[in-house]
């Protein structure tokens, strides 16, 4: 059964919780927003919904007091990012992310400078394995040797926390200290299907491996019940 407003988790709580809205259509988006109301704070809008409006309704989002992570994955030449991150500061968005390629963070870092927003460096990608890897060309390194280098670059550079997957985020957190954000998707509630992710583990596990805030999305968005579907993540979230 769906808990009361007051019955929720603290606000605190349910910011960990990073609710994807990777559907075709602002209308389906605002759709599910309305039909989770207060039991979800944040949420994530990538490519999909992006490229579909999705920025204005970052826009209202924000005006709503919700909170919004932009998931751009930003990478191009330094004068690109920067001027595009600024853009980003502008809308009111709390998290961004770019990809964790030197001159790209130091591009973003600079363009989000005396601004709140966040800069999220993506490390590899969690579909990706040490078999996809080896196919771009990475080898010998692992997945789990990538995130590493990449974090501690992420860490000189400045850039507010890292995106890898929660398999990861341990030996992530040694790397990058206690004050920058972990945010870890490949969430998947138990019983959940994989999806295309590779490297998966529960609300749970994830929060305890040192996770600040998860990112759901299908098991939600897709849920014939997304109210209730984000209120047994954020209890879970609230027991771990």
């Amino acid at each position: 059964m769906p808990l009361n407003q007051d019955s929720l988790p603290s606000r605190d709580i349910r910011d960990k919780l990073i609710i994807g809205l990777d559907l075709p259509s602002v209308a389906e988006a605002r759709a599910v927003v309305d039909r989770i109301g207060e039991a979800g704070t944040f949420y994530k809008i990538g490519y999909q919904l992006a490229y579909a409006g999705g920025f204005e309704l970052a826009r209202a989002l924000i005006a709503e007091g919700k909170k919004v992570f932009l998931d751009l994955k930003l990478h191009d030449i330094g004068n690109t990012v920067e001027e595009g991150v600024r853009s980003v500061a502008r809308l009111g968005a709390t998290l961004l992310t770019v990809h964790a390629y030197p001159q790209t963070m130091r591009a973003a870092v600079a363009g989000k400078a005396g601004s709140s927003l966040k800069i999220l460096a993506v490390t590899v990608l969690t579909s990706y394995d040490d078999n996809d890897l080896i196919e771009a060309g990475y080898a010998p390194v692992s997945a789990a040797e990538l995130v590493a280098r990449r974090a501690a670059q992420a860490r000189e550079i400045g850039v507010d926390g890292i995106v890898c997957a929660a398999t990861e985020a341990e030996r992530v957190r040694g790397i990058v200290g206690p004050d920058r954000l972990i945010v870890t998707p490949g969430i998947r509630p138990a019983g959940a299907e994989a999806g295309d992710q590779k490297r998966i583990v529960t609300p749970a596990e994830g929060i305890r491996l040192g996770a600040d805030h998860l990112v759901v999305a299908r098991p939600i968005v897709k849920a014939a019940d997304p109210r209730a579907a984000a209120e047994a993540i954020v209890r879970e979230i609230a027991g771990a």
